[in-house]
Order: structure tokens, then C-alpha cells, then sequence
């Protein structure tokens, strides 16, 4: 028996493809592999009894070739605030034993899941105005802000919409001004590469 829960939350991600992301369409990634750092923060949320609300987490990922291919490596990060709890529920969940199309997929094709983390996070996003930074102390960190008219340095406002999608339904494109992140012995870092802002809403039922 799995155990019933629901994530409502805003989420934040960079990535080390250009902006709009190849993953998007279903197409291979810009650079011939794939290196995320995704930050969640949760508005609404429950895993059986205990209330999701108001918790942090992170992730860090790093694919050798394009994400469905697999072999990749994570690292989650929780924030420190979570009760104990909290903390299991969202290990439950992220494990995608528990079900959810999202965490199932993201689980399926990594063969590295590194130790979790939890540490104080520093999340401030905004998807209306395309801005957003994170500081993972011991993981890694990013700065996102929106496009740019390159001729005359208006922001540039861009969406994806995916009816069917996995992750989000509408997402807000950015520019990730740069992110890095160290785990697995592996080290990531990119400079004016894809940001994206979404609502998501992710469950088991």
C-alpha cells in the first residue's frame, strides 16, 4: 500500500541547456548531456497524515548523456527546518516508491542516489517577475533572472506550455545568470543558460 500525498508547490530549476531546452520537445540536450540544480519550495502539501507545507528542498543532478538514457546522479537537499517527519515523508517521495509520474521517472533513470542533506537553504523566487536565487550551503547555488532583449535590454517574456506534461503545465522561461554545484564527485557550472519558473501540482493519486 502507498501511502497518499500531494505536492503543491513553485519551483525554480536551471539547467546547463539553452534557453527553452531541447528536453522540452522531446529533442537531445544543447551540450550532449544534461546537469540540473532545481529548487521546490511547497505551498501546499500532505504524505499520509503529515502536512508538507512550507518545506524547502533541492536537488542537484548530472546525466553523462540525455536524461532518458539514464545513469545519472542526485543529490537531495532538504532543508534543515523540516521535521523529522517532514524529512522521511519527502525521502518517501522523492524515492518514487511512492508513486507520482515525476519523482517515478526522475528515480528511474538516476543509479547514483547520493546520501540526503540537510542543511539551511535559501530560496527567494518570484515566477511573475523571473527572478530567483539559491544558496545550498555544502551542494551549490544559483542566480536566475529574466531574458533579455539583446539589441535593447528589455526583458524578454517567453512560456512553455505542455498540456500533458509530467512536471508543470505552464512554465516561465528565464536566463540562469549562473549555477554551480558539487556532488558525486561531479561538478557542475553554467553561465546564461535555461531557467524556468512553474506551479507545480504532483501526486500519487
Amino acid at each position: 500500500m502507498k501511502t497518499p500525498w500531494r505536492i503543491v508547490a513553485e519551483e525554480a530549476s536551471t539547467c546547463n541547456c539553452a534557453w527553452g531546452c531541447p528536453c522540452q520537445f522531446n529533442a537531445l540536450p544543447t551540450h550532449g548531456r544534461c546537469e540540473a540544480l532545481v529548487a521546490v519550495r511547497i505551498r501546499d502539501g500532505h504524505y499520509g497524515d503529515t502536512q508538507l507545507g512550507g518545506v524547502t528542498f533541492a536537488a542537484a543532478y548530472w546525466w553523462p548523456g540525455a536524461v532518458h538514457e539514464g545513469n545519472g546522479i542526485v543529490q537531495l537537499a532538504i532543508d534543515e527546518k523540516a521535521t523529522p517527519a517532514q524529512r522521511t515523508a519527502l525521502l518517501n517521495i522523492a524515492s518514487g516508491k511512492e508513486g507520482g509520474t515525476f519523482f517515478e521517472i526522475f528515480a528511474s533513470v538516476v543509479t547514483q542516489v547520493l546520501e540526503p542533506m540537510f542543511v539551511p537553504i535559501e530560496l527567494q523566487s518570484d515566477a511573475e517577475k523571473r527572478v530567483a536565487t539559491l544558496k545550498v550551503p555544502g551542494l551549490g547555488e544559483f542566480r536566475a533572472e529574466p531574458i533579455k532583449n539583446p539589441v535593447t535590454g528589455e526583458e524578454h517574456r517567453a512560456r512553455i506550455q505542455l498540456p500533458n506534461g509530467f512536471e508543470y503545465k505552464i512554465a516561465e522561461m528565464g536566463n540562469c545568470v549562473e549555477n554551480h554545484a558539487t556532488f558525486g564527485g561531479k561538478t557542475i557550472h553554467n553561465k546564461n543558460s535555461y531557467a524556468q519558473f512553474a506551479s507545480v501540482d504532483w501526486s500519487n493519486a
